[in-house]
Order: C-alpha cells, then structure tokens, then sequence
C-alpha cells in the first residue's frame, strides 16, 4: 500500500508539471501574439490592392471564369493586353500614405493564380505571360519600405488554373481522388510562398480560397511554421482554418462587436475588388468614413480596397477618395490610432472610442446635433471637453444628478454650428479616471 501511495503522489507530481507547463507555454504564446498585434492594433487604416490581367477588360476577378460567365481562355486572354505602362509604385505608396493608411495589403496572386512576381515555381506570371515582363510586386515593395509603411501580402491557397489543382471551374473538376497530385500542388504552394517570406519577409499575410479544402489538406500548420521560421512576428489573417490572429469580415460592418478581440473589414470602394470601368456605384467619401468610425468604435480596423487599371493607373474616383480620408485622418489622427472599442450603444446616440489609459472618450458625430449631444450613465467626473482638431473647448452641463441617488445624472454638451466638420466632427471628452459606466440596478462597470 505504501508503494502504491508513492507512485500516486509521483503521478500527481508529474501531472502538476506538465499542467504547470502547459499553463506557461499558453501565457507565453498569448504575450507573444500580442506584441506581434501591437502595430496591427493601432494602425486601425489599411490599404487593399486587387490588381491583375483580370483589370484589361474589367471582369470579375477569377470568378468570372469560375461562374462560367466567360469561358477559361478567353479570361486567360486577357494577359495579352496588361501592361503596366504607366506603373508608378511611388505614386501609389504616396496616396496610400496620405489616406492615413498605416499599412497596405496588395494581391501577390489571386485564385486565377497569375503571380505579380517572378515567380520561378509556376509559370503564370505578369513577368513570363504579359507584356508588363516585370516583377510588379519588387518595385511596390521597394516603395512601401520606403514610404515606412507595414506590408501585408495576399495569397490564394487555391490556385484555380494549377494543372495539379483539383477544381478548375464550379462545373469542372480535374480530378477527385489523386494524392499524388494534390503532393505535387501542395508543394508548388509552399514553394510560392517560401518565395514571398524570403524575398521580402512581409509583416502580414492575408490568406484567401481557404473554403475548398481542410486544414489538414493545406497543411494551414505548416503554412504558419513555414512563414514564422524566417519572421516569426508575421501576422496571419484568419482565413487559413483555425491558424490566424484576427478576423476578416467583409464588405458589411458587423452589426455588434466582434468576439474576436482583433478584427479588420475589408470593403470595396464600389461594388468591385478590381478594377471594372462599367461599376460606378461608388460610396461617397461619407460613408466610407462613416463605416471606418464604426469599425473603429468597434474595437477594428477597415481595409479599404483600391482597384487600378491595367496600366497602373488609378480611378480618379479612387485617388479623391484616398484624398479625402487624408484630410479627416489628419485633422483626427489623435481619435483614430492606438484606440479601442468605446462604450456600449446605450449611453450615447453614434459611435465612440477610448483612449489607451481610457481616461478620454472620444465622440464621432456624423450627423448635426442640434445644439448638444448627450452622455448617459457616466460615473466619471468631467475635466473638459473639446473639439479634437481645433481645440475649441466646448461647454457641458450634468442634469437629473440627485444628490439623494446613486445613479448618474446625464451629462449634455454644448456643440455649436462653427465647430462641426464638414464629414464627421469629433468630440474628445476627459474624465477623471478610467471610465466607469452605471448600468442599472446599482451596476457600475469599468468599460473594457
């Protein structure tokens, strides 16, 4: 019996150890992620870039061909005609810069899997099959670390026109169970992507074409291990199954806070990721502003899409667009970057903000108040309120505050016409303190 008690409590020994361990190597790998999401997290504004052959005649990127709304060669075709004439990655780097955009994520290949690079383990390439004949994706880099922005690469896991991939078309599969093929496409992937992350040791991948196939087929593991063994601070998106570090929703804002504590939305200008000269349904710079507040008031980021032409041009729509977040992102940059989510929907009529010490809430007003705005369940004790921008203090009043009752009054600024911006003006309020909010019952919450 004796015997029997020491290897028990060796037993409950070892188990201690390895739970210990485990526990430590969990906290370590979340202190790691979040050094590697510091910059992502304050960057809040990022620039996408879908370019390639399928901006010669304006069709759908790769789906096009995909849905059988043209056939495969006649998409194909279109490699032909793109030259990249008027090409200026300086150009584009600048407006990106100036937009307020703190990193860029441009389409190293898409699923027609035409590489923007010369590549030198596949032969579709801008370098080997069009008339531009050279590496695009080396000269926008050059200017990106130039111009000090962080560079974000997308990829497409599948790779629609790989003789070795099964699918080619909705309706057309090149074949269904061949293991040895699949061997050979997954090695041309990790080949291509080996490429990229020893060329130019990106800070940011943005997977895509996850959908068609299981972690394990990808291998999304050793995609992950491939990329952080030369930079083991990448940041991954989360469309490779399970192995990313933030989430990717796209095109609709989502409609509550994400649960995913980091977050970015990616839209289109128009209706379009590339460029198509037929769809004019642009958003006004307006409401693109307004949904990079709303990201922001949710704790994300916005990447906004920009589609040139075949000849590297840009869209004037695109560039007064660019331009226009340049001037409010300038006048606002102190309400924009490093951030958070602000507070909950209940206690103010638009979008908010904290800071870092969350001891200043910032207020976006894209609307004309009417002559003041109102706060509701604020425990804090204001200091002062301004205009961020301009710095014109404004003048605020607490009502309905009894002195017999624990709970807030409500806390009225005054905002007149002089102040307003022409897009979105934005208030900053300081508090004495971390934010605290009374949210019923006697409730008070520091807002997290």
């Amino acid at each position: 019996m004796k015997f029997k008690h020491i290897l028990t409590a060796v037993s409950l020994t070892l188990l201690c150890q390895i739970t210990s361990a485990q526990i430590t190597k969990t906290i370590e790998a979340s202190e790691q992620k979040e050094k590697r999401m510091e910059w992502f997290h304050q960057a809040k504004l990022g620039i996408f870039i879908h370019w390639g052959i399928y901006s010669v005649n304006g069709v759908s990127e790769s789906w096009s061909f995909y849905n059988n709304y043209l056939p495969y060669d006649e998409y194909m075709k279109q490699a032909q005609g793109f030259t990249a004439s008027k090409y200026n990655p300086a150009e584009w780097v600048r407006l990106i810069k100036e937009s307020g955009a703190k990193y860029t994520v441009i389409t190293t290949k898409h699923h027609d899997g035409v590489a923007l690079w010369d590549t030198k383990v596949g032969e579709l390439s801008v370098v080997k099959s069009t008339p531009a004949k050279r590496d695009l994706l080396a000269l926008f880099v050059k200017e990106v670390r130039k111009q000090d922005l962080k560079l974000g690469f997308y990829y497409s896991l599948l790779d629609w026109s790989h003789p070795d991939y099964p699918n080619k078309t909705k309706t057309e599969t090149r074949y269904k169970d061949d293991e040895a093929r699949w061997k050979r496409f997954q090695t041309f992937n990790f080949a291509q992507l080996e490429e990229l992350n020893s060329r130019w040791k990106p800070d940011l991948y943005w997977f895509d074409g996850d959908w068609e196939q299981s972690a394990e087929r990808w291998d999304s593991k050793g995609i992950v291990e491939l990329l952080r063994g030369k930079t083991k601070d990448v940041i991954i998106n989360s469309r490779i199954q399970g192995y990313g570090d933030y989430a990717t929703p796209e095109q609709g804002v989502p409609v509550v806070r994400p649960k995913d504590k980091y977050w970015e939305l990616c839209m289109t200008m128009n209706d379009s990721w590339g460029y198509q000269p037929t769809d004019k349904n642009y958003k006004s710079s307006n409401i693109l502003l307004r949904t990079f507040v709303d990201c922001l008031s949710n704790g994300g980021n916005m990447l906004l899409d920009i589609a040139p032409k075949e000849d590297g041009t840009l869209p004037e729509e695109q560039v007064q667009i660019l331009k226009d977040f340049g001037r409010w992102t300038a006048k606002h940059k102190e309400a924009i970057y490093d951030t958070q989510a602000g507070i909950p929907s209940e206690h103010f009529q638009g979008y908010t903000s904290l800071n870092k010490g969350k001891d200043i809430l910032y207020l976006y007003l894209p609307y004309r108040p009417n002559g003041i705005v109102e706060i509701k369940g604020l425990v804090n004790k204001v200091n002062r309120v301004w205009v961020v921008g301009n710095g014109t203090m404004l003048n605020y009043k607490v009502h309905n505050k009894n002195y017999w009752s624990g709970v807030p009054g409500n806390l009225y600024i005054y905002v007149p016409e002089h102040v307003l911006d022409k897009d979105i003006t934005v208030l900053a309020v300081l508090l004495d303190g971390p934010i605290e909010l009374y949210r019923g019952e006697g409730k008070v919450i520091e807002n997290n």
